[in-house]
């Protein structure tokens, strides 16, 4: 068993005691204690699949009976079963409000990413749509999965993966100068070096002190197309990876992916993703 499933059953157990303090109630008083059934969750909308095996892991040790009808990053439509359930009526009953949450949720985020990355992939295949880590408490490594599997770059998983060196940072330390020298004394070989910046000298200030990546932040595509000129002008272009992150949305992506850059970064897909409907249903 991962490390991820394993603090899942964790979380999905203290977030279904959240929703039942004292126990589920309605079920207790109308559903033997030892009942069985069967149930599935059916798709009430099209999207894309997520997180589902390591999901039934979690069902799994719970004692219920699982099966999935579709893989991880696999499309389906409305009216697809989504998973099949055998096992304790009241617990399937005290489970089902916070898995299907759960599932909508990953699910929207999937196929969120999906959209994105097919909108850049037909103005300009080389970009990478990857995510930022702007997302709900406690779901951090479900969602960097959902991601995965609409398509997307996870980018960082958490503050230890690599040195990005933001707008907070530079008021404390300076400078972008300063602040890439001082991460490059310390940093380990394995870890990149990237920095924020909101104007064209910054980039290229960034590239001559050493930055592995730059990423412009909020800054309007015809203001990256000129420090990326400057970058260009003074051969540096090709030294780093150029990241836009900041308002990205279905509705301006593509002016981004026209521009030479390499990475498309926003929460868009996890902070507003589309609404995936589900439904867990009891089989009579």
């Amino acid at each position: 068993m991962s490390f991820c499933q394993a603090t899942l059953i964790d979380k999905f157990l203290e977030w279904v005691r959240n929703d039942e303090p004292f126990g589920d109630i309605t079920s207790e008083a109308l559903i033997p204690a030892d009942m069985n059934i069967k149930a599935v969750v059916i798709a009430k909308s099209e999207g894309i699949a997520s997180c589902t095996k390591v999901i039934v892991s979690v069902l799994r040790s719970l004692g219920l009976k699982v099966d999935v009808f579709v893989n991880d990053g696999d499309k389906f439509n409305q009216g697809d079963k989504i998973m099949f359930f055998e096992g304790n009526a009241q617990l399937i009953l005290g489970v089902e409000r916070t898995l299907v949450n759960l599932l909508m949720y990953l699910f929207g985020v999937a196929t969120t990413t999906r959209k994105l990355v097919n909108i850049v992939k037909e103005i300009n295949p080389k970009v990478r749509v990857a995510a930022t880590r702007k997302y709900p408490p406690s779901v951090g490594c479900l969602v960097k999965r959902a991601v995965r599997d609409g398509g997307g770059d996870t980018h960082r998983f958490s503050l230890s993966d690599a040195i990005l060196i933001k707008d907070n940072h530079l008021k404390i330390v300076g400078n972008v100068s300063n602040a890439i020298r001082k991460a490059k004394e310390l940093k380990s070989f394995i870890h990149k070096v990237e920095v924020e910046v909101t104007e064209p000298l910054q980039a290229l200030e960034a590239a001559r002190a050493g930055a592995d990546i730059i990423m412009f932040d909020n800054m309007d595509p015809s203001e990256i197309k000129k420090a990326i000129d400057i970058l260009k002008k003074n051969r540096l272009r090709e030294k780093v990876i150029l990241e836009v992150s900041g308002g990205i949305t279905p509705d301006n992506i593509k002016e981004y992916a026209k521009l030479d850059i390499d990475v498309i970064s926003s929460s868009y897909m996890t902070m507003r993703p589309e609404r995936v409907d589900l439904s867990l249903e009891v089989l009579k």
